[in-house]
């Protein structure tokens, strides 16, 4: 598979066998783990290798997801694809809603005031739970700001850049 590492989503990182019959203990690494059940088949990257799998079944247990392939019959087959990365394409990621973003597509874009001010890029995404924080990064520094609508005003993709307004408190951070 030659696709552009930016097409595919990884989704979740196989940790051990579960009983005897093959079935995986997969450590979810998406934000909604229920997505494995809505999957038909599966690629599995392992040792420089991707392999496809269908999925016979998926189930959440205590933070984890168990997944049943068709051809791991066993445990021994299993123990063999213990931490093997779970990846999809980008065609098959769930749907965001028109102000939501993955986090991928948000790494690296440019970070400007309504007056065009620079003020970096987006190092990392940090989730809080009430809402994400951008790690914003800049030749002299580092400073976070929150991802609210009171502070960001646009987020542009394809011009690869995000456009913010500075609210009391974050003038501080960024001077």
């Amino acid at each position: 598979m030659n696709d552009s590492i930016n097409d595919w989503f990884e989704i979740g990182i196989i940790t051990k066998p579960q009983g005897i019959n093959g079935e995986l203990r997969v450590l979810p690494t998406t934000d909604d783990p229920t997505r494995f059940g809505l999957l038909d088949q599966i690629i599995l990257r392992l040792h420089g290798k991707e392999t496809t799998h269908k999925i016979i079944s998926a189930r959440l247990h205590k933070g984890f997801v168990l997944v049943k392939l068709d051809d791991v019959t066993d445990r021994n087959q299993a123990e063999k694809l213990v931490r093997g990365v779970l990846v999809i394409p980008r065609s098959e990621a769930l749907n965001l809603d028109a102000d939501e973003f993955f986090i991928r597509d948000l790494i690296g874009l440019a970070v400007k005031t309504e007056d065009e001010t620079i003020l970096g890029k987006i190092k990392d995404v940090f989730p809080t739970g009430a809402n994400d924080v951008y790690i914003i990064e800049n030749k002299e520094k580092s400073f976070m700001i929150p991802a609210i609508k009171d502070v960001v005003l646009d987020v542009n993709l394809e011009s690869r850049f995000i456009v913010v307004r500075l609210i009391e408190g974050l003038e501080e951070l960024t001077a």
